[in-house]
């Protein structure tokens, strides 16, 4: 008797749905997509069949951009410099020496702003007319790419020469970036270090 009546409510239910207006109680098959353009499917053949290739080259790219990022980083560290000079080649035969007259000058100017106590500039003035000096007499050697402590390791230098500008170096990268102000001692040993490379052997 209870499934009965159970039942006759399914069947009421059924015929209340099916009488519903507003619902949809037909659905069709969906639509298939539309197929890609010609063009594309070649595309996508193409990228399939190159896809070993294309990873090969992704990594090598990335190794390739790891390795130089590496060399921004360590490329100023002293154990470097061997690499350097490696890769530029060798330095022209003929050493670099400031004329005596231009030399005699240098100093003149840098014993000015000593008089002055601007012990910083007058350091870093013996560095970089230096610098100009190798640019215009031996072009190529002083790139302006690279930093001045490359520049000394990479330029035309006797051992003395490259002595002396290794220290002068040092005093412009200790004041100028790391904020250590020179005195009178320092600019006197990298004015006599530059006096006795540049007006050596008979230059005097």
């Amino acid at each position: 008797m209870a499934g009965s009546a159970i039942d006759a409510k399914l069947v009421a239910a059924h015929r209340a749905f099916l009488s519903e207006p507003g619902l949809q109680r037909e659905f069709a098959q969906a639509p298939q997509p539309p197929k890609p353009p010609l063009w594309l499917a070649k595309l996508a053949d193409v990228l399939s069949a190159a896809a070993p290739v294309i990873k090969i080259v992704f990594w090598g790219g990335v190794a390739v951009g790891v390795a130089l990022l590496l060399w921004v980083i360590v490329r100023d560290l002293p154990f470097a410099a061997p690499l350097r000079r490696r890769r530029r080649g060798k330095a022209p035969a003929t050493e670099w020496r400031p004329e005596a007259e231009a030399a005699r000058a240098l100093l003149g100017d840098a014993d000015r702003l000593a008089e002055e106590g601007r012990f910083d500039e007058a350091i870093h003035l013996i560095l970089f007319r230096s610098i100009d000096d190798i640019a215009v007499r031996r072009p190529g050697a002083a790139p302006r790419a690279l930093t001045s402590r490359e520049i000394v390791e990479a330029a035309p230098l006797s051992d003395r020469g490259r002595d002396a500008f290794r220290l002068i170096v040092d005093a412009v990268e200790r004041s100028f970036f790391g904020g250590q102000a020179t005195g009178r001692g320092d600019f006197d040993r990298c004015r006599g270090e530059y006096e006795a490379f540049a007006l050596a052997e008979g230059g005097r």
